[in-house]
């Protein structure tokens, strides 16, 4: 049965009244009467018939600007893409700019929020001069728009709805690599999460697991069970246990446990129909990117897993932005970058896009590079020989463009500028374009902390995922076990006592029966002899005489 987004009222707010997205409704660009050669060979290629999300107008030098259109056709973003450029370029805001018309479209969007400023696509934008310049140039007709916005932190950590996820559904290969293990230290970790499966042990949170390790590597039944686990070594799961522990004492603990978060909730629209856009709070990434990075990826791998196929739709079910993605490829191993590789090529028959937000398209492997179909290009810098290189190897990544150097094009792009392609209704790469991406509707800074909160306390999961639930688990079972270990070691203990002691009382028995009958067998053999009777006789006159005086003669 196929799962539909569903419709919820709009977080309170989080989404003021608005106008219509004017530039999401406006018809597809005609081919331009001018004869410059750029818009003739451009413009055919972005004249689709369905509906399209706008980006801006093509720009013919560093200057002057076409009357063509650059859109990405609506039905299209299930095949992916990368938003890539150098810090400052804009891609933020790129990314804020195509979140904005898929809410519009009835698209539902998830996005890290790495900066903090995606919040004020919640608040309707500001008009300036120099934002009134730049939407004319480019025929914008702008609104100042606020859009449905849910928010969401991992753990509570920060100002959002509580996100969780429990041990086991994060599983072995995510956590090997948030805990940056080797690829023998990872397959042994499968070994510990298999094992608890066996053994009926819940793995709901960072104690549970950091439990079974302390079990198996400290206790003399745990180290038993040890063995049995084919492949995996003490000293290994030593040196996992070390490694959890300090990841623990990050604060890794509040990412982990329940409600485990149903990334279903992301699939849901306002009763007038526009897609909610579902914002991450991602804290204090410089210290914990690689656990962010693979969080994200879970969330991706669950819905994944989740939805129903869907084979080829008009707009996507959800579109997913994967901001600072070089993070999770750094270090990654093979098994990581492999199941990356896969969710992302069948991800997409499930009605689900993915955008990733990264500096460079070097940064991204090549098999997950190739699956990408649009590519905004934002200006690259090549003040290096490693830009130099990472310069050459995207422009090779491109089509054949009606630009003489396609290099210099990315390297002198202003801010808010990029150079675009993007897969056609046909399937086929458009040309590439130099464009002047349009502003967002809504506030290109950080919505009011207020606000936020007010939106927070509003939205119905709240009530859902506020409250963390600390259920029986392998922590609390295996205590259990170590007690009732313990108990029956000291009956075993107090059985052995009792029996020492009663041997020992049997011992103490025959001795003294044995020493009683040794004493009285050698008084009868002092009564017996000829020595004794000469002087009990003796005695026996001697006493006679002293009870009747008679004297000795």
């Amino acid at each position: 049965m196929t799962e539909t987004p569903e419709a919820v009222p709009t977080p309170a707010e989080a989404a003021p009244e608005a106008a219509p997205v004017e530039a999401s409704t406006e018809p597809p660009a005609e081919t331009p009467t001018a004869s410059d050669p750029i818009s003739e060979a451009v413009a055919p290629g972005y004249r689709f018939e369905g509906a399209a999300l706008e980006l801006g107008g093509l720009m013919l030098d560093a200057d002057d600007l076409g009357d063509v259109h650059i859109r990405i056709p609506l039905a299209m973003l299930n095949r992916h893409g990368l938003v890539a450029g150098a810090t400052g370029t804009g891609k933020t805001k790129t990314l804020q700019l195509l979140a904005e018309q898929l809410s519009a479209h009835g698209v539902p969007v998830f996005a890290a929020d790495i900066k903090g400023d995606l919040s004020g696509i919640s608040v309707p934008g500001e008009p300036s001069d120099k934002l009134t310049a730049r939407t004319a140039s480019v025929g914008q007709q702008w609104t100042a728009t606020g859009f449905p916005t849910e928010f969401y932190a991992i753990g509570g950590q920060g100002i959002g709805v509580p996100v969780r996820v429990t041990m086991t559904a994060f599983g072995p290969t995510l956590l090997a690599k948030v805990l940056d293990l080797n690829e023998t230290q990872e397959s042994s970790l499968g070994l510990v999460f298999y094992y608890c499966d066996k053994q009926g042990l819940p793995l709901l949170d960072l104690a549970d697991l950091r439990a079974v390790l302390q079990f198996l590597t400290g206790d003399a039944a745990g180290k038993a069970e040890l063995k049995s686990i084919g492949g995996l070594s003490p000293q290994t799961a030593g040196v996992i246990l070390r490694e959890l522990i300090t990841f623990e004492a990050q604060g890794a603990d509040v990412f982990f446990g329940e409600p485990e978060f149903e990334t279903k909730d992301f699939l849901r629209l306002t009763e007038d129909g526009r897609g909610i856009i579902s914002l991450l709070e991602l804290p204090h990434l410089q210290d914990r990117p690689a656990l962010f990075s693979t969080f994200l990826m879970w969330l991706l791998a669950d819905l994944f897993h989740d939805l129903p196929e869907e084979g080829d739709l008009d707009k996507p079910k959800l579109v997913f932005f994967f901001d600072e993605a070089h993070l999770l490829f750094n270090d990654a191993s093979d098994a990581f970058l492999d199941q990356i590789a896969q969710t992302v090529r069948l991800i997409r028959s499930k009605g689900v896009g993915v955008f990733f937000v990264t500096q460079s398209p070097t940064d991204v492997p090549d098999d997950v590079l190739g699956q990408l179909g649009s590519r905004i290009q934002h200006q690259l810098r090549a003040h290096t020989p490693n830009d130099a290189k990472a310069l050459k190897a995207t422009v090779n990544t491109y089509p054949n463009s009606a630009y003489d150097d396609l290099g210099e094009v990315i390297t002198s792009l202003g801010i808010g500028e990029a150079v675009v392609t993007v897969m056609n209704e046909r399937g086929a790469p458009t040309p590439v374009a130099w464009t002047r991406l349009r502003a967002p509707e809504s506030l290109m800074d950080a919505a009011p902390a207020e606000q936020m909160e007010a939106a927070v306390k509003a939205s119905p999961l709240s009530a859902k995922y506020a409250e963390a639930i600390d259920r029986e688990s392998a922590r609390e079972l295996l205590a259990k076990k170590l007690e009732e270990g313990a108990r029956k070691a000291a009956e075993d203990a107090r059985v052995q006592e009792m029996a020492r002691e009663q041997k020992n009382e049997r011992v103490t028995k025959k001795s003294t029966e044995k020493a009683a009958k040794d004493d009285d067998g050698l008084v009868m053999d002092v009564v017996k002899s000829t020595a004794f009777k000469d002087f009990m006789r003796t005695a026996a006159r001697e006493i006679a005489r002293g009870m009747f005086k008679s004297g000795r003669r």
